[in-house]
């Protein structure tokens, strides 16, 4: 592309855009706190049916098995599940109740207090404001102000999916408006929102409003991760754009490590989500004087504010010599003339639109885009269940959720330096498969061996974090320039596909613990091995090869319209 030259001739990745990258990159920390903020916002502790609050003062003895004791609170840490038995409490007034989770019984005329019982009782179920919590660990979420919990279960369940809607709706509005209107604009909306909404989040006035706003702020955060991936890029040369495009996703991971050690520290939900908020404010103080990319303003054809823009970068990285706009339009040229004069470009034949059928244009172009889609999913859905489920491998939660960020960044330098030495295949296939590896070997590891499920866990998040990091440029590089923002955007749909059902996937641990490992497991099992089967790209652009345009379906020549690796707003979704 002719817009390269200017890494060329001002630097790749000097002092101008390492200031930009780093400034942009720090507000997609933000981004990652709000993905993954529920995992504590809807956390579940201990709890059980309680008795009226009449009666609830004059608690005089607990039993519960073969425990004793005389407060009920003793007990909510041990009271897990409905399994061992209910707890058997008995008041000042004589009366005994038996609690279980979603309901009560109060005991006819008992003739002492004993935990075996064989007269009658009057059972009820328990409703809103009866329920007590365990509040040890967790002192307030919003299941617990809200009871969120046995017929309303669902309720707090549908928090993450309803998130990731939002998710899904923003990468498609924002991708396509921030084209129409600029990267700058949106940056800064996005950005503002975030804070915004954020904040507004923590005084929700009941669950409907919790879910609603919470659905706007995925949409700004997906809004905002779309574009700056696009900003980034823009503003970096190829020679290390894989490396920056790559780290953006290390960013979000920091983003993943803040919710854990905020959840850590802060056990009020709507304090912990102010802080949250709060974290990356400071970019809204400096993200206004952000330039727009110099991309964006030559296909809008603000030549002076793009020669402005390429003065200031010549001059903070200190570059001698000055690159001019016209000398980057005369490039367009062969031999001084267009390419296409006026009454060629009137004569020459309206170019047919392209859809989502082209992708599927011949039997081989339909399976690399079956695979190239599989990849997208099974990358988002590995890593959302890696993440949120790390607070169900037992030991501390709050530092599963650490290590779960944490794990990401080397995996994205493994990736990285994998990707420019053997390639993109011979780098995604291995891990898809290392992260099966891990998902079986978690299945049959003993259930008391806490330490060693964690760390195959982290295992299978360092995996399939490669595979999903790297499958953004591998996209753009496995299609013809004609179809290559299709197949980057249709995969982009895929990945949020993968976000929205990876929460109900960790649920299935309801039913059986290791059936979200077992699910992803054998996706990436058989996933991995059709990546084998794609070509490699070695890092090189893709141009629209005579091969890749019979196999189309097109003439070489039309096929050929606009080679060059050009990063789509769709890349970033």
């Amino acid at each position: 592309m002719t817009v390269e030259r200017i890494f060329d001739e001002l630097g790749h990745f000097k002092r101008f855009q390492a200031c930009l990258y780093f400034a942009a990159a720090f507000q997609a920390v933000a981004c990652g706190i709000h993905y993954l903020a529920s995992v504590f916002l809807v956390e579940t502790p201990n709890f059980a049916c309680g008795i009226p609050a009449a009666a609830a003062a004059n608690v005089t003895d607990v039993l519960w098995g073969n425990l004793s004791g005389s407060r009920l609170d003793d007990f909510l840490p041990l009271f897990k599940d409905d399994s061992s038995g209910p707890l058997l409490v008995r008041t000042a007034a004589g009366e005994q109740w038996e609690l279980r989770r979603c309901e009560r019984a109060l005991r006819v005329r008992p003739q002492s207090f004993q935990y075996a019982f064989d007269g009658n009782t009057s059972v009820e179920l328990c409703e809103d404001g009866d329920f007590v919590y365990d509040r040890r660990q967790v002192h307030q979420s919003i299941v617990t102000d809200w009871d969120l919990v046995c017929k309303r279960a669902w309720l707090a369940k549908l928090c993450q999916p309803t998130f990731m809607l939002g998710v899904l709706i923003g990468a498609l509005v924002f991708g396509d408006v921030a084209d129409r209107v600029g990267r700058v604009k949106i940056l800064m909306l996005t950005s503002l929102c975030q804070f915004g909404l954020g904040v507004c989040v923590a005084f929700s006035a009941n669950y409907y409003y919790f879910v609603v706003l919470r659905f706007f702020l995925a949409m700004v955060s997906s809004g905002y991760l779309v574009v700056v991936f696009v900003y980034v890029t823009e503003f970096t040369g190829i020679k290390v754009r894989t490396w920056t495009s790559m780290h953006v996703h290390a960013a979000f991971a920091v983003g993943v490590m803040v919710v854990a050690l905020t959840g850590y520290l802060v056990r009020v939900w709507w304090i912990y989500q102010i802080i949250l908020s709060l974290c990356t404010s400071p970019f809204l103080l400096f993200c206004w004087k952000f330039p727009e990319t110099p991309f964006y303003l030559l296909a809008k054809g603000e030549y002076l504010r793009a020669q402005e823009l390429l003065d200031a970068m010549a001059r903070v990285n200190r570059v001698d010599g000055r690159l001019m706009v016209e000398q980057l339009l005369e490039d367009e040229r062969h031999d001084g003339a267009p390419l296409l004069d006026k009454d060629e470009m009137a004569a020459a034949p309206e170019k047919k639109k392209l859809s989502i059928l082209d992708l599927f244009g011949s039997w081989r172009m339909a399976g690399r885009t079956g695979t190239v889609w599989a990849i997208w999913f099974i990358g988002s859905l590995g890593y959302y269940v890696f993440s949120l489920g790390s607070v169900n491998l037992g030991g501390n939660q709050h530092l599963n959720l650490f290590l779960v960020g944490a794990v990401e960044l080397p995996s994205y330098l493994v990736g990285c330096f994998c990707m420019d030495r053997i390639g993109r295949k011979k780098t995604c296939a291995p891990a898809l498969l290392l992260a099966a590896l891990a998902c079986v070997l978690i299945i049959v590891v003993p259930a008391d061996q806490e330490a060693l499920t964690i760390a195959l866990s982290m295992t299978g998040k360092f995996a399939i974090a490669i595979a999903f990091g790297l499958i953004y440029l591998y996209t753009c590089e496995l299609y013809p320039t004609i179809i290559r923002s299709l197949a980057v955007g249709s995969g982009s749909m895929m990945c949020r596909v993968g976000s929205v059902v990876a929460p109900f996937c960790v649920y299935l641990a309801d039913v059986w613990i290791y059936l979200p490992q077992l699910i992803v497991g054998i996706l990436a099992l058989v996933i991995g091995i059709l990546t084998l089967l794609l070509p490699e790209t070695l890092g090189r652009p893709l141009t629209s090869t005579l091969e890749e345009a019979e196999a189309l379906g097109r003439s070489p020549r039309r096929a050929a319209d606009g080679d060059g690796l050009e990063m789509k707003h769709h890349a970033s979704a």
